[in-house]
């Protein structure tokens, strides 16, 4: 029974991740083929126009995670899709662990959002039945890779808030069972760009 049951879990979990997640990347070859990406996402990884992501330090599957998206069309972007459309399963994942080997430049929380942020981050809105960010992308934001969930600190302001936007707006849906959708199209504009503020300093 207990070999049946091995089986059964690992023909599931075979069927809900994908190989290309479980394998390894090179962060070495992913440096060599990042050169295109550091146009917009920095040579580290940590970009200077705060509407480009910060990819340094991110979580690798979570990355590979998006470029597969990006590549399928599970989440729209026409900058994106052209620039992973040559990738392949390999590149992707070195080019995901150049960046994850990178560290993350912090930024600073505005000091007016950061009593909210710190608030909503830590301990969600009970009232709503918001949950604690931290639940997922850790208290720290490094979020968590076995379990798919990004890293968020360090992340700009801008971005961030563009994603929590996306998501309550349902422009973004690549969000596993509905996640991140069910939490944000609770919260307030202003709900939202206090946790941005809060997590771009957060470490």
């Amino acid at each position: 029974m207990k070999k049946l049951v091995v089986v059964i879990v690992a023909v599931f979990i075979g069927s809900v991740v994908p190989q290309l997640i479980l394998a390894q990347g090179d962060a070495a070859a992913g440096q060599a083929k990042s050169a295109l990406c550091a146009t917009c996402h920095g040579n580290d990884g940590n970009s200077e126009l705060a509407v480009n992501p910060k990819l340094a330090g991110q979580n690798a599957s979570y990355m590979v995670k998006q470029l597969i998206d990006f590549k399928s069309g599970v989440r729209p972007s026409p900058t994106m899709a052209a620039m992973v459309l040559s990738l392949s399963d390999q590149d992707m994942q070195d080019i995901a662990a150049w960046y994850a080997s990178q560290q993350v430049t912090l930024g600073g929380a505005e000091p007016a959002a950061l009593e909210l942020g710190a608030s909503l981050y830590r301990a969600g809105n009970k009232e709503l039945k918001v949950a604690a960010c931290s639940a997922c992308h850790s208290p720290t934001g490094q979020g968590n890779a076995p379990a798919g969930f990004p890293a968020l600190g360090g992340q700009h302001a801008e971005y961030t808030l563009q994603q929590l936007k996306d998501f309550r707006s349902g422009v973004r849906q690549n969000d596993t069972s509905s996640m991140m959708r069910s939490i944000v199209e609770r919260l307030t504009d202003r709900e939202l760009e206090a946790l941005a503020s809060y997590v771009s300093g957060l470490n």
